[in-house]
């Protein structure tokens, strides 16, 4: 039984929308790249900004840390459903309109940058400060810390954050589409729960339920990679040491 044979027997009704299916399908994963990416770049730089202006910070500026601290908190205490609907004004004068997905990709940052920045700075809060004073007294700059210490040495807690991150950006999407910015969460709610197709909300839940397994697949695995090189790493350099006071 080929595919298009298994829809119309077991989705019958998704199959007769399928190409408004396959358009949502497009229209999240364009909400999830554009604001993923975004938000990526955004929150990773608010994250070390909080880490390095913090008291005792490598660069300690703390109406700078307290700036960053409130902005975060503000936005990070706001449901994402209110925020949509508060965006809109913002979202109409910077795009053109609030609608589509056009309109999303500015409230999907805003969602998910705040959350995004406390990961990567809890992320970056565990590298070990002895590295960080190491580094600092050989010579190592600001951006020489940030880049070669605290990013390098917390790759994979980065992952980590970002895959978890990128997961709840998934959600996030489905939200949006539920007021108008289309997607899988619109095409769910309108051909499937308005008119009543529990086949196309089956069909909507196992698509996410994949997309999720996927990424938290696809984050575990860089995750061990990224862990086993550090220790490999870690490894050659004791051998090294071993080695040359052998000799």
């Amino acid at each position: 039984m080929d595919i298009e044979q298994l829809l119309r027997t077991w989705a019958p009704n998704l199959y007769a929308y399928r190409d408004r299916f396959l358009t949502s399908l497009s229209a999240t994963g364009e909400m999830f790249l554009k604001a993923g990416l975004i938000a990526f770049v955004v929150g990773m730089l608010f994250g070390i900004i909080l880490v390095v202006t913090r008291r005792g910070g490598i660069r300690e500026n703390l109406l700078l840390y307290q700036a960053a601290n409130l902005v975060v908190n503000v936005f990070r205490s706001i449901p994402f459903i209110i925020l949509l609907i508060f965006l809109i004004p913002l979202t109409r004068k910077v795009v053109g309109t609030a609608i589509g997905v056009k309109g999303a990709i500015l409230p999907l940052v805003f969602g998910t940058v705040p959350f995004y920045t406390r990961q990567v700075e809890v992320a970056l809060s565990s590298v070990d400060e002895g590295k960080i004073e190491a580094a600092r007294s050989m010579g190592s700059g600001t951006l020489g810390l940030i880049f070669r210490v605290y990013l390098h040495e917390a790759v994979p807690e980065l992952v980590r954050v970002t895959t978890v991150t990128a997961i709840s950006l998934i959600g996030l999407t489905t939200m949006a589409g539920a007021v108008g910015a289309g997607g899988i969460g619109s095409f769910a709610i309108n051909y499937g729960q308005n008119q009543n197709h529990q086949d196309i909300v089956n069909v909507c839940v196992v698509v996410l339920l994949v997309l999720v397994f996927l990424l938290q697949s696809l984050g575990n695995l860089l995750a061990k990679r990224t862990t086993n090189r550090g220790l490999i790493t870690r490894k050659h350099r004791r051998d090294g040491g071993v080695k040359e006071r052998k000799a």
